[in-house]
């Protein structure tokens, strides 16, 4: 139970840490910090950590695939429909077809056991 709530600190200190930079504005660090994957660096760092090399390589190759398969869709999704329907509305059909990409996906990767290590 410890390392869970290590887990959510740390989540919770970087994200902290990045609006303090924009707030701060500290623009670029601030901008730079939101393009790095920041959940999934620390999440990887513990995962790697418990769980060993081969099953963070094999979750990664997971996550990047999924990104093409549902991430991509949400930011076409949002760039193409903001300037017709508005910001919120944009985002909001885009996390639709995100969700539905990604539940599809990763019930395909259940499905087939995908990225298990053997």
């Amino acid at each position: 139970m410890t390392e869970y709530l290590i887990y959510f600190i740390t989540g919770g200190t970087v994200t902290t840490v990045i609006i303090a930079f924009q707030n701060s504005d500290s623009r670029l660090i601030s901008g730079f910090a939101t393009l790095m994957p920041v959940f999934t660096l620390v999440a990887y760092f513990f995962l790697g950590q418990s769980k060993g090399g081969a099953v963070l390589a094999q979750h990664a190759w997971m996550v990047l695939l999924g990104t093409i398969v549902s991430w991509v869709p949400y930011m076409v999704t949002v760039a193409v429909l903001a300037p017709k329907i508005g910001s919120n509305k944009a985002i909001l059909v885009g996390l639709g077809v995100f969700f539905v990409l990604a539940v599809i996906y990763l019930g395909l990767v259940g499905m087939f056991g995908l990225f298990r290590v053997q």
